[in-house]
């Protein structure tokens, strides 16, 4: 992808971006949840956090595909919404551990690491929102 062609994908529409947030939002509570349970059952510990990295790769592809069949993404178009998917996320995880921490745990270890896994999510999901992107070059 060129340049200039990353510059010429299609907008966004306002409901696209509403759809956007919203799956992210989603996707974050989801996670948060998820982090909580494997939290509970002793799962998160600083020896696993490498498998659990790189599950996160393959369990975020789903979404990926989700998020570009719900918000009707065309090509060119899958980067941009995963980034504002992605933003939605961090703004939850960033309110969550601050004002409701026991959201992810009962200790400071696996709040942080559940913080930590959720801005590893971010990412990935950036990256992969331009990775699968399908544009025409």
């Amino acid at each position: 992808m060129t340049h200039a062609q990353l510059y010429a994908a299609p907008r966004l529409s306002a409901k696209q971006i509403s759809i956007s947030i919203i799956m992210g939002v989603i996707l974050w509570f989801a996670a948060a949840l998820l982090l909580r349970f494997l939290g509970q059952a002793d799962l998160l510990e600083q020896g696993n956090m490498a498998l659990l990295y790189a599950l996160v790769i393959p369990g975020t592809v789903p979404f990926v595909y989700l998020i570009r069949m719900v918000a009707s993404i065309q090509s060119g178009q899958l980067g941009p919404a995963l980034a504002i998917a992605t933003a939605a996320a961090a703004l939850c995880d960033g309110m969550a551990l601050t004002w409701l921490p026991q959201l992810y745990g009962e200790t400071v270890e696996i709040v942080a690491i559940s913080g930590a896994s959720i801005l590893w999510g971010a990412g990935v999901a950036i990256a992969l929102g331009f990775l699968l992107d399908r544009r025409a070059n």
